[in-house]
């Protein structure tokens, strides 16, 4: 079993790698100058180039042939690419070439608003989905079982951007139940703990905070964890379905055990394997997804963040959010693999 952990461990390395490598390069292919991009299109030829010595954007992408013609061995390995990822190994992901404050000093201030949405729509789509799957499996082909494939069906086919402005015209407009958006409505104060305003208000003891924090969150979570608790849904009921054909299952009901028993003492644990890969890649993502739901409902987390530095070809907050996002990505794939060797021993000894 520490083999195996350590070998997993070890095949990150080289994975990380080639994630900074396509990021660098990914970026580098999106069409526009960030100088121009910073100083407007009527921006001069001197102010531009001003700009990218100053960002060292006039340097090679990877390798300065120029510069080993020349014998210049230091200047060969003086690209973008070496700068950007040695900055990396310093734990700085630059500063922004707009605001000019480092990348990751607002990462720390918006990632836990998007955390803490990922965090509670995994959650609701893992309460709704498991025992969604498994109810449908246990009573295949009835008319539970065709309620909850259509329900999943419809939930996997609806557009997250259409489904959070529903949400708002019906909660917030109509029934005026709802805030339309934000994270905590005015005069409303958290102590900051961890960041995560649900977590800290409990932490604190102030209910007041938690309610008012719950009614901003729960309109774009419900979004955001609509097609994953679809598609966990249909995953659990066929991997269920499965596993309740095997013959141990059989002997299992022969022998006069009940159902909740053989559900969920010998037909779930083999069946969750499947759903746990599942589960790992909504929750990656997740993150993804967040960049709508955030927009929709004004959330001020990394989504709108990245989609705006998109469009300002700011490169390092693109290059850094993107970079947090593929380590959580990996985290996740990882902490999925160890569980396989938990859940099947034989995967850790093969």
């Amino acid at each position: 079993m520490g083999r195996y952990i350590l070998r997993r461990l070890l095949s990150v390395i080289p994975t990380l790698i080639g994630v900074t490598l396509v990021i660098f390069l990914f970026q580098r292919l999106i069409p526009g100058d960030p100088a121009v991009a910073m100083l407007g299109e009527r921006a001069t030829e001197e102010n531009i180039a001003r700009i990218r010595e100053q960002f060292g954007l006039d340097r090679p992408s990877f390798l300065d042939r120029d510069a080993l013609a020349e014998g210049n061995l230091a200047g060969f390995f003086d690209s973008q690419y070496s700068r950007y990822f040695g900055r990396l190994m310093r734990f700085d992901l630059g500063e922004s070439i707009h605001r000019r404050i480092p990348v990751a000093e607002t990462l720390k201030e918006r990632f836990p608003a998007t955390l803490e949405l990922s965090l509670l729509s995994m959650s609701i789509a893992l309460l709704i989905g498991i025992p969604a799957g498994i109810a449908s499996a246990s009573k295949r082909n009835t008319a539970l079982d065709g309620v909850t494939m259509v329900g999943s069906l419809i939930g996997v086919s609806m557009p997250i951007f259409w489904l959070g402005i529903m949400e708002i015209m019906l909660f917030s407009v109509f029934l005026k139940w709802l805030p339309t958006g934000g994270r905590l409505p005015t005069g409303v104060e958290i102590q900051s703990i961890t960041n995560l305003l649900l977590l800290d208000s409990l932490l604190t003891g102030n209910f007041a905070g938690f309610v008012a924090a719950l009614k901003h969150i729960i309109l774009p979570a419900v979004a955001l964890a609509t097609i994953p608790a679809a598609i966990i849904t249909r995953m659990t009921r066929s991997s269920m379905l499965d596993v309740l054909q095997e013959d141990y299952i059989r002997t299992a009901t022969a022998k006069g055990l009940s159902l909740r028993i053989v559900l969920f003492r010998h037909a779930l644990k083999n069946a969750f394997l499947p759903v746990i890969t599942i589960i790992g890649i909504q929750a990656g993502t997740l993150l993804a997804g967040a960049v709508l739901t955030e927009t929709i409902f004004s959330w001020p987390g990394i989504g709108k963040w990245v989609y705006d530095s998109i469009l300002g070809r700011d490169y390092p907050i693109v290059q850094g959010v993107t970079l947090l996002i593929s380590i959580i990505f990996l985290f996740v794939n990882l902490v999925v693999d160890l569980s396989y060797a938990i859940l099947d021993p034989r995967i850790s000894l093969e």
